[in-house]
């Protein structure tokens, strides 16, 4: 065995670490140009050059970033931008084998004209003493949303029915009247038949009286007129009015309800239930007592490494019925380590790998424990792709094959499913490797969006569908075996997608609930590193968990979150009922997600545990910095950035009793 930076590798494995540090190491990048200024649909060059210390121009690989590749693409590789949305961009460009050295580029793309103005809500009456807001989105000549256009609001009868400038129209007397929302020259209009209130009284029903901070009520208004009979086209607004425990010290709101009624606590109390229409209110009381289900969670054991950033993590039985687990490494030459976690209190490292890469970012291993497959980025030779391993043996683990046809640009995330690898190739696309046999894998199939700028970093497979993480995408869903929708691995099919989360989705996780309805949590990093962190001290994140209900996948509706005020999302695992989720420098986080789901999770008691691992000898001492966690046989086993693999334990609930 031989040490490398701490670690003991085996020595077969080092061949190509020696190439890997003999590279050219750059201590500076320049970018031409140094700005830009663009029209939509213009494609511009951007070339870099890396200098060494001496500042002499060396050969040396660097990578492309747009700021938001759905409105300014930039091919990673060879620095070509494309404007596609207006708006203000940063092209950062960065070293592949210098950690920390980059430069930066300013884009900017005017904005082309708007052309439409869509109006909601709309329909054919309008009640006297009715006051409701109206929404107005501005869309430019390639169909951009442009929240900054400034709306001006008008009616052409105001003595009939006037509008603020927050788009409320207040009726007042029966009549015709145009309601206008007008942007930079454009004018949207919809006209209302305003007609006397029939409206007597409001009938308003509860699912329960009393709940526990988390649970969703379902609350149900009906208008009706003097004679009993549903006013089928009544507006109804839903408020509330709350009575927290006076505990309770928060500046977030401790209940919400919207608009179809679904109601859910975070804070124990009273809270009344309003329902209001035209001149007419009708209100309900519930009670809502704190959701008790938090855990002690307890340090059992640690595979440390500490002189080079950790990445994924995979845990599995061996087909010597042993446990075992894989992990990655980040910017550290290409490593991948081999422990056996039989006993978590103390893993024990079986064997290690060193390919030609800067970055093994993702491990996954076959179902059967016998094969490992682990990503490529950064290799010396610009030849990345994938390495398929044998590991039936993880104390003597084998190379069979590598394969990088035509995935040189790098591949970040995969998946292993029913002999087949799901590559995510260069951020673009992800390609179908069959490796039926191991030793000879081949592309079946690729799959890749037509949207504008288009991306992807994750994918999950669960039951034949695999669900992509494509950033400004969102999540697409797409049948690669089930068969339901007649897709299989040579022959994805594209089931649906869901988008309209403002974020940038970066990995997600399908989970049936046993309510009948079926979850996908979306995490996003659309926070970037706060000022002052960086390689060797401690970093923050933003970003949380949308949930999605894709219950209904023709109708799918985010429903929740799970957001953390003081870090963000990165990869996360779900079972039980129990969402496990590494928030980078806010640690692992373990969640209750029984029942329906609504509101933001962090603020309902939702929380079991968390667990922050510091390590004063870590990579940068003391800096929890989660990448991803696993449970497995009754433990928590988890990566950490800083610190290796770590394992920790779930104490059973202590339930008091008289």
């Amino acid at each position: 065995m031989t040490v490398w930076k701490g670690i003991v590798l085996g020595g077969a494995t080092l061949a190509l670490v020696a190439s890997a540090a003999a590279a050219q190491t750059p201590a500076r990048i320049e970018v031409s140009p140094a700005s830009l200024k663009l029209q939509v649909g213009d494609t511009a060059q951007l070339s870099a050059k890396a200098y060494d210390e001496s500042g002499k121009a060396i050969d040396a690989p660097v990578m492309f970033f747009s700021s938001s590749r759905r409105r300014l693409d930039v091919d990673r590789q060879t620095g070509q931008a494309v404007a596609l949305r207006g708006g203000s961009y940063t092209v950062r460009v960065f070293s592949l084998t210098a950690r920390g050295v980059q430069a930066t580029v300013e884009v900017e793309v005017a904005y082309p004209p708007l052309t439409r103005i869509d109006l909601a809500p709309a329909g054919d009456r309008f009640f006297v003493g009715a006051a409701v807001r109206h929404t107005a989105k501005a869309y430019d000549a390639v169909d951009d949303y442009r929240r900054d256009a400034s709306i001006r609001w008008t009616t052409d009868n105001p003595s009939i029915a006037s509008v603020n400038r927050f788009g409320v129209l207040e009726a007042h007397r029966p009549g015709s009247v145009t309601l206008s929302a007008t942007a930079e020259g454009v004018t949207a209009k919809h006209t209302y038949r305003v007609v006397a209130n029939p409206i007597a009284s409001v009938k308003l029903t509860a699912s329960a009286d009393s709940g526990r901070t988390g649970d969703v009520f379902h609350f149900s208004a009906e208008a009706l007129d003097a004679n009993g009979r549903r006013v089928a086209d009544a507006p109804i607004t839903y408020t509330l009015v709350a009575n927290p425990e006076d505990t309770v010290v928060a500046q977030i709101p401790a209940a919400e309800i919207d608009q179809q009624g679904r109601f859910v606590a975070g804070k124990a109390g009273s809270y009344t239930v309003l329902a209001v229409a035209p001149g007419r209110t009708a209100q309900q009381t519930v009670t809502i007592s704190n959701r008790l289900v938090s855990q002690q969670i307890d340090f059992v054991g640690q595979a440390a490494v500490r002189d080079v950033h950790t990445s994924d993590l995979w845990i599995w039985e061996g087909p010597d019925g042993r446990d075992y687990a894989v992990t990655g490494t980040h910017s550290a030459q290409g490593a991948t380590y081999f422990w056996d976690v039989t006993d978590p209190s103390s893993p024990v490292l079986t064997d290690s790998l060193v390919v030609d890469a800067r970055t093994t970012n993702d491990v996954k291993v076959s179902e059967d424990g016998r094969i490992a497959v682990i990503s490529r980025e950064g290799a010396s030779n610009r030849r990345n792709g994938i390495v398929i391993l044998d590991v039936s043996n993880p104390r003597a683990v084998k190379v069979l094959s590598r394969y990088d046809d035509e995935l040189t640009g790098g591949v970040h995330n995969l998946f292993v499913y029913k002999q087949h690898v799901y590559a995510v190739n260069n951020g673009r696309r992800f390609d179908v490797i069959n490796i039926e046999d191991p030793t000879k894998p081949h592309r079946v199939a690729r799959f890749e969006l037509d949207t504008p700028g288009h991306g992807i970093h994750d994918i999950w497979i669960v039951d034949g569908v695999a669900y992509t993480s494509n950033w400004g995408d969102g999540v697409v869903v797409i049948d690669v075996g089930n068969g339901k929708w007649g897709g299989s691995p040579s022959n994805p099919v594209e089931v649906t997608r869901f988008r309209d989360v403002g974020g940038a989705t970066h990995a997600a996780f399908p989970y049936r609930s046993p309510t009948g309805k079926f979850y996908i949590f979306m995490g996003d990093e659309i926070g970037r590193q706060v000022p002052g962190g960086g390689e060797n001290r401690p970093q923050a994140m933003s970003g949380y968990i949308h949930i999605v209900d894709f219950t209904d996948p023709e109708h799918p509706e985010e429903v929740a979150r799970y957001e953390v005020p003081e870090a963000g999302s990165h990869n996360m695992w779900i079972e039980n009922d129990v969402l496990y989720a590494a928030f980078y420098n806010g640690g692992m986080r373990v969640v209750d997600i029984s029942g329906e789901l609504k509101g933001n999770l962090f603020y309902q008691n939702r929380e079991i545990a968390r667990y922050m691992a510091y390590d004063p000898q870590g990579k940068v001492a003391n800096a929890p910095f989660t990448w991803g966690g696993q449970p497995h046989k009754g433990n928590l086993f988890f990566a950490e950035y800083n610190s290796g693999l770590w394992a920790a334990k779930l104490k059973p609930r202590l339930v008091l009793t008289p």
